[in-house]
């Protein structure tokens, strides 16, 4: 009985620890969000679906070659702050990671990543 009980338990678990990898956001259901919310308030700039699918997996790509070589508090304070206010960003993560200098920004596409980023409207 308490050999099935370990079973079971062992078959709930990740092969890779939670934190060990990039969190898994669910982007296309958010940017038809985001762009249907943009179109919706009038904004001059406001972001296609499919740019904002693009620009989030560009952002995802980038957080899968670097991930383990950030450390865990930090992956933590940048997944908290990239997935505040119930928008869950690959941009905002990448971002938050940018600016506290675990990534190379230099490593960024030319073209700013705007997604589903709370920042996505904001004048550079």
């Amino acid at each position: 009985m308490k050999a099935a009980f370990l079973a079971l338990s062992l078959l709930g678990q990740p092969a890779i620890p939670i934190s060990d990898r990039v969190p898994i956001f669910d982007v296309e259901a958010l940017c038809r969000d985001v762009s249907a919310d943009d179109k919706a308030s009038g904004l001059a700039l406001a972001q296609d679906a499919g740019e904002c699918v693009r620009d989030e997996t560009i952002a995802q790509q980038q957080l899968s070659s670097t991930w383990l070589t950030v450390p865990n508090p930090a992956r933590d304070s940048c997944e908290g702050e990239a997935a505040a206010a119930g928008i869950q960003s690959y941009v905002d993560l990448l971002t938050c990671l940018q600016m506290a200098g675990w990534v190379n920004p230099a490593a960024t596409p030319a073209t700013p990543l705007r997604g589903a980023s709370k920042r996505r409207n904001a004048k550079n």
